[in-house]
């Protein structure tokens, strides 16, 4: 880690000249200017201060900032085979229950089903990428075929079914996670 460049980052950002830092730090302008060039490294108690005065201390100033994932690839990916409903689920974005969406690709072999998911808070939205299936919310039954969207309250139980005589997929996406 470059200190001295950091330093420099929060001082601009503060609006600080090097001379100001100096003067609230009590440190001399050449001081800040080597630190900041990284040709001179200030003691902890040096650097408390210097910190101090950016507005920040040095459990911040040295914790690396976290980056979300934001592209996920194909071994990114999690499957889950259910022979007994005949479908299968392909979680594309793993550990997505930190989330407030998970989204899911669902494959429903003939005559395939989802399992039954309860009532929520929250909401569902699919899109139907390939063949033709039935969502099934509560006793309520509708028909969605491939490049049809459907969008619900979660606030029955519902599933999805296959009954068609092909493979059917559908980018299936639930808030909160709930799959």
């Amino acid at each position: 880690m470059q200190i001295g460049d950091k330093i420099k980052q929060l001082r601009i950002k503060t609006n600080l000249t090097q001379e100001e830092l100096a003067n609230r730090s009590e440190l001399s302008k050449g001081f800040i200017s080597q630190v900041e060039r990284d040709l001179t490294s200030p003691s902890i108690a040096t650097l408390v201060d210097i910190l101090e005065c950016l507005g920040t201390n040095l459990n911040d100033f040295f914790s690396e900032p976290t980056q979300d994932k934001i592209v996920f690839h194909k071994e990114d990916v999690f499957v889950q085979e259910n022979n007994e409903l005949c479908h299968s689920i392909n979680w594309i974005i793993p550990n997505a229950q930190k989330n407030k969406m998970e989204p899911v690709l669902i494959q429903l072999q003939k005559n395939g089903k989802s399992s039954i998911y309860s009532a929520h808070e929250g909401e569902v939205f699919g899109y139907v990428l390939k063949g033709n299936i039935n969502v099934n919310i509560g006793e309520q039954k509708f028909n969605a075929v491939e490049g049809e969207s459907f969008y619900y309250k979660a606030n029955s139980s519902y599933y999805l079914d296959n009954n068609s005589d092909v493979e059917a997929t559908v980018l299936w996406v639930s808030t909160p996670p709930n799959f």
